[in-house]
């Protein structure tokens, strides 16, 4: 009886671990929304050592978001982040952006590390995308950018199997749920 006990008491603090949390923003932002992207045209990649693919992807022209969302469809090419400006109109170079989710690859990593920047002249866009199928993690994702140990905001997404969010999985046209 007091396993049960213990374990009835333990279930709602794993369950609550796993629930998304309350956006964080701190002052130096002056602006920050969130939501899905379909893959964009890349003009190559950065290294990104902290991350496990070892790159992100350069792009040239930010994409606008197809969805407000924090529901996500686990689709290979959908991504999802965060457009923020900062309230400084000379931006915040050197952002450390760290991405929590799911346990991944071969060693189970569940951060990945890499550098950004936030403009303040205009929005500026921090996404993950999912490129390879290991990535296809359902589950609560969380993005942070911090400058300097201070958190300038954090946010969460909660990543779906694709027939779970039919209406958002093929909203870019990479999967047709109902062939």
């Amino acid at each position: 009886m007091k396993h049960v006990l213990a374990l009835l008491i333990c279930m709602p603090v794993v369950a609550f671990a796993q629930a998304p949390q309350p956006d964080v923003k701190a002052p130096a932002i002056a602006s920050m929304e969130v939501g899905v992207i379909c893959a964009p045209d890349t003009l190559g990649v950065r290294e990104a050592p902290g991350t496990i693919a070892g790159t992100t992807h350069v792009i040239e022209e930010e994409p606008a978001f197809v969805a407000a969302t924090r529901r996500v469809p686990a689709v290979l090419g959908i991504g999802f982040g965060i457009k923020s400006q900062a309230l400084d109109i000379d931006g915040i170079n050197g952002v450390q952006m760290t991405v929590t989710h799911p346990p991944m690859g071969a060693t189970g990593q569940t951060v990945q590390t890499f550098t950004s920047t936030i403009r303040g002249t205009d929005p500026s866009l921090t996404f993950y995308q999912f490129d390879f199928d290991y990535e296809l993690l359902p589950g609560i994702w969380q993005i942070e950018a911090s400058y300097a140990g201070e958190t300038l905001y954090r946010t969460t997404f909660e990543v779906l199997p694709a027939e779970q969010i039919p209406e958002l999985a093929d909203i870019c046209g990479y999967v047709d749920l109902f062939s």
